[in-house]
């Protein structure tokens, strides 16, 4: 069993990634960066790619999805691939295209509602501002990170003296009562805005919003072309409860995913990975939380033209189909822990427990792809790890949610899994999880990536 020290710094480690995610963008960023110190090469799609044994590379859609993949040394085309897939997305409020508003003395934003979320909880709570913008420099669109981090909105509650019902009968309308304020007007009038010129964007937002962007990334507002920003909780992410055994959190839901995967795939030794005949992927997707459905999302082509490349040079125009035959994915989204307050809600032979392990989840439906046999390969990796794990089923008379695996299992028919961290508040502004899940998912997937062919080896199920 992993130390108590052991089990606080790795969790300490996702905190910290959480904290430098505010957006999709910035998550992508930051798995960029671990990649590249790993020694991973970054790819273009629009090049023509060389892609040889023992070695690492990644390849960016819309600075918001990534793929990164490392060859085994023993692979050649057609022997298959050990798939990792999360999302980089978590529900949140978007800035709209057009966000000035002004109503009652007070300057507020537009606001769109991206994916399911709790939208209770983002009231009366310090927001700050991330996403990426588009800039116009020296003839050229440029990418830009935006991460405007103090607490510059917030969306007000109404006080209980003016609703006594609130407690009961709490459901805001979801345009008009969901509106962030930046600031008032009459401070506004009082302090002198620069001149944000005749930019595309100058008349569809507050000068104030707009100098602040700019001034956040070095440009004039005039230069901004556009943009794409979500509120964020200015709460950092920390480690709490009485023993320090809980990530207090943000986007768990599913940066917890995409931080244990990417440790995975940057910690594996050369020895490692020359033995392997496969090529280990872990693919980020953004556009989870509204169903996946864009370029850049888990239901496009993206994933399949890249491992399509990767086939490329088999011997024959089956390569493909017999490298999916050999393939295993798996899912990696999180899972509802039992909520003490609320133990009813769950399936009483399948209640997740904290520290319990890494969950399975079944749905007779197909919600989850997880069957007999991607189960049991799966149990088998992590024993090797010394990993435990739980089992997930809903209750019958209760909605399951779904993930990306369904859609990719069956775009490109390959045995999947869908498995994830146990936690609490899901889709809330701020989660919760266990500091143990963090090693767990991490030493599983580590596993996973070690061990998957070697396991494939005694599966005898067609």
């Amino acid at each position: 069993m992993a130390s108590r020290h052991l089990i606080t710094s790795t969790a300490q480690g996702m905190v910290d990634f959480i904290n430098k995610s505010p957006s999709p963008w910035h998550a992508v960023h930051e798995c960029k960066k671990a990649l590249l110190a790993a020694g991973y090469l970054e790819l273009k799609e629009t090049d023509k790619w060389d892609i040889k044994p023992m070695s690492k590379y990644f390849v960016t859609r819309n600075m918001s999805t990534i793929i990164s993949f490392a060859v085994g040394g023993a692979y050649k085309p057609g022997n298959g691939f050990s798939l990792m897939g999360a999302h980089t997305d978590s529900p949140c409020i978007r800035v709209k295209p057009v966000s000035k508003k002004e109503n009652a003395g007070y300057l507020q934003v537009g606001v769109e509602l991206y994916g399911g979320g709790n939208w209770l909880t983002w009231f009366d709570r310090d927001l700050r501002l991330a996403g990426r913008a588009i800039v116009k420099e020296k003839g050229h669109l440029i990418n830009r990170l935006v991460h405007v981090n103090r607490p510059l909105m917030r969306i007000p509650s109404i006080a209980i003296h003016l609703q006594r019902d609130i407690n009961t009968n709490f459901s805001p309308n979801s345009e008009n009562e969901i509106c962030p304020v930046i600031a008032t007007a009459f401070q506004n009038q009082l302090v002198e805005q620069k001149d944000v010129g005749n930019g595309i964007q100058s008349d569809k937002h507050h000068p104030l919003l707009l100098n602040l962007i700019a001034e956040e990334i070095g440009v004039a507002p005039a230069d901004i072309s556009d943009f794409e920003l979500c509120l964020a909780d200015y709460q950092p992410a920390n480690l709490g409860g009485a023993l320090d055994e809980f990530v207090f959190a943000p986007r768990l839901d599913n940066l917890f995913n995409v931080y244990t995967a990417l440790q995975a795939m940057t910690s594996f030794t050369d020895e490692d990975l020359a033995s392997d005949p496969c090529i280990r992927v872990a693919g980020f997707f953004d556009h989870e939380e509204v169903g996946s459905t864009s370029a850049q999302g888990a239901n496009s082509n993206f994933q399949r033209f890249i491992l399509q490349r990767l086939c490329a040079g088999g011997e024959d125009e089956t390569t493909f189909q017999r490298s999916m035959a050999n393939s295993y994915m798996i899912s990696a989204d999180q899972a509802h822990a039992v909520n003490p307050n609320y133990k009813t809600k769950h399936e009483e032979n399948h209640s997740v427990e904290m520290h319990k392990g890494i969950v399975l989840k079944f749905n007779t439906n197909q919600k989850y792809t997880t069957n007999s046999w991607t189960a049991s390969v799966l149990r088998e990796i992590a024993s090797r790890a010394d990993v435990p794990l739980q089992d997930f089923v809903v209750r019958n008379d209760s909605p399951c949610g779904s993930t990306i695996g369904p859609m990719m299992s069956a775009k490109l028919a390959i045995p999947t899994i869908d498995i994830g961290g146990a936690q609490l508040s899901m889709h809330s502004i701020r989660e919760q999880c266990s500091t143990t899940s963090v090693h767990h998912a991490i030493q599983l997937y580590k596993s996973f990536y070690t061990h998957f062919a070697s396991v494939r080896d005694t599966v005898r199920v067609d």
